[in-house]
């Protein structure tokens, strides 16, 4: 049987969208979720991942930045590829030169409106209530060295009306991500050549 493709998942917070990466691909024939990395301990997707019996690490700042550690591990474990799944640091050049055109993230948001540095979350859901956004949407991205400037692989757009709140986005951004991010992910790394 030939190998399959090894993601390792980084996420920071609640983990609602590395689980359900983590399900979609339980069992798949191809690709298999290697370990989940989180830089809070107290991170709910540690909870979340345990559950699946997959590998978790947990690491700081400085591990992150001024050491290899996370990249060696990476290597250790022969990852092919990181996604990023609610994860907010700034990715460092060591793992952006190794995993080259292989990070994926998901945006709240149709980029390039609302991205950039501070803009996750609730934040991004509440400057498209603020501004009356018509539309907004996800996009799924290749991860470079600056915040959300990756290239677009896929975007998904849902109407905004003016009634929305913020929580209400928010809801239908979740839905968009749960639907789409596994099978985007899975497209990349199948038939890297249908998303150009």
């Amino acid at each position: 049987m030939s190998q399959k493709i090894k993601i390792a998942i980084f996420a920071s917070g609640n983990g609602s969208n590395a689980e359900n990466i983590i399900t979609y691909f339980n069992n798949h024939p191809s690709i298999a979720i290697s370990i989940v990395l989180s830089n809070k301990a107290d991170a709910y997707v540690l909870q979340r991942t345990s559950k699946h019996g997959i590998k978790t690490r947990v690491f700081g700042r400085d591990e992150f930045y001024n050491s290899s550690a996370i990249l060696e591990e990476l290597k250790d474990d022969n990852i092919d590829y990181i996604v990023l799944a609610g994860f907010l640091w700034l990715i460092p050049e060591s793992l952006i030169t190794h995993f080259p055109n292989r990070i994926i993230n998901i945006h709240p948001a149709l980029l390039p409106k609302h991205g950039g540095k501070g803009m996750y979350g609730m934040h991004v859901h509440e400057a498209v209530v603020a501004q009356h956004d018509k539309e907004t949407g996800i996009t799924i991205h290749l991860v470079n060295s600056r915040y959300d400037e990756g290239r677009v692989l896929f975007q998904a757009k849902t109407p905004v009306s003016p009634e929305d709140t913020a929580d209400e986005v928010a809801a239908k951004i979740h839905t968009l991500e749960m639907t789409y991010f596994p099978k985007t992910i899975e497209q990349l790394l199948l038939k890297p050549e249908s998303l150009e």
